[in-house]
């Protein structure tokens, strides 16, 4: 090896030694100051919900804000490419929703890949959606809702909290799968879609349950079913989709990653701490309330859940030839 090159190569392995007990003590010291938690809809949302239910718990023992961010718009794209764009330092975390794995197909020319762009942390929850309807509309069943529809295709609106959301995309695999004819309203969030539904602008929203289950035992709202193939444990009595339209299935998943170039062992202090709010009572019997299922487990774990996800909303997209620009 000529002499200039041997040099080449010692001062590389230095460089990376020196880089590497870097990150090391980087990661010793994380965070040493306030971190920023992008999410990508309003406030009020079960994305929004589940983000300040572990941020409170990471800043309580990580001692360091987990501040959330709110940036809707563009069906959680503007926030996914902020977080991408973030320096990959540990101090922006992003909170991964259905959108990130329905985007994939749903949008032709988007300027990341999810997958590709970003590393995962940590899974949270995976929950049911719900179908619901204000209470003034005449349905008390998805077998009478299907009869309502089809009697006034084109005359029933459907809320989603944005075009690509599992809330869009369960209602389009309704739709496809029954026969029926919604007219989509898409809204930026969760929030003021359940709204609308509230106030009867809209007549029925498959909402993530974490939204809408305060309203739904409160009367204010009322759930026809949910969308996972089992029934809901905060919702015992209302059956699923399937059982009405066999074969049917839908459901959310949230979670945290961060920017892809993240140092490995920030990566692992975040997944050990989350997972750690997993297994909290406290945390768990909140969980509960909102109708979720933990999926903790490693970054890996996380990881085949989004590329899982990314691959079952692309046939679903495909076959409901879905789009969005």
């Amino acid at each position: 090896m000529p002499g200039g090159i041997r040099r080449w190569a010692a001062v590389a392995c230095v460089c990376a030694l020196v880089a590497g007990s870097g990150a090391a003590r980087a990661a010793d010291d994380y965070p040493n100051h306030p971190v920023r938690w992008i999410v990508g809809y309003p406030p009020g949302g079960s994305t929004d919900v589940c983000a300040r239910l572990i941020g409170a718990y990471l800043s309580e023992h990580l001692h360091q804000q987990f501040a959330i961010e709110n940036k809707p718009g563009a069906g959680n794209n503007l926030a996914t490419e902020f977080a991408i764009h973030a320096p990959p330092d540990g101090y922006t975390v992003f909170l991964v929703n259905p959108a990130n794995t329905i985007n994939a197909s749903l949008y032709k020319n988007l300027p990341f890949d999810f997958i590709r762009d970003m590393a995962p942390v940590a899974g949270f929850i995976r929950v049911p959606n719900v179908m619901e309807v204000n209470p003034n509309v005449p349905v008390h069943n998805v077998a009478e809702f299907i009869s309502y529809a089809r009697a006034n295709a084109g005359k029933i609106n459907m809320a989603s909290a944005g075009v690509g959301t599992s809330t869009h995309l369960s209602g389009a695999l309704f739709m496809l799968m029954t026969g029926t004819e919604l007219v989509h309203v898409p809204y930026r969030g969760a929030s003021p879609a359940l709204t609308d539904l509230l106030g009867g602008q809209v007549q029925v929203y498959f909402d993530n349950l974490p939204s809408s289950i305060g309203h739904i035992k409160a009367g204010r709202l009322r759930a026809l079913a949910v969308t996972t193939a089992l029934r809901s444990k905060e919702l015992p009595t209302t059956p699923t989709v399937a059982e009405t339209v066999p074969g049917y299935e839908a459901s959310a998943f949230f979670g945290m990653a961060v920017p892809k170039g993240t140092p490995r062992n920030i990566i692992d202090k975040l997944n050990k701490t989350v997972n750690e709010a997993l297994a909290d009572p406290g945390v768990q019997a909140k969980l509960a309330k909102l109708g979720g299922t933990s999926i903790a487990g490693t970054p890996e774990d996380f990881g085949k859940i989004v590329i899982d996800e990314t691959n079952k909303w692309a046939k679903v997209v495909k076959a409901t030839g879905a789009t969005a620009e």
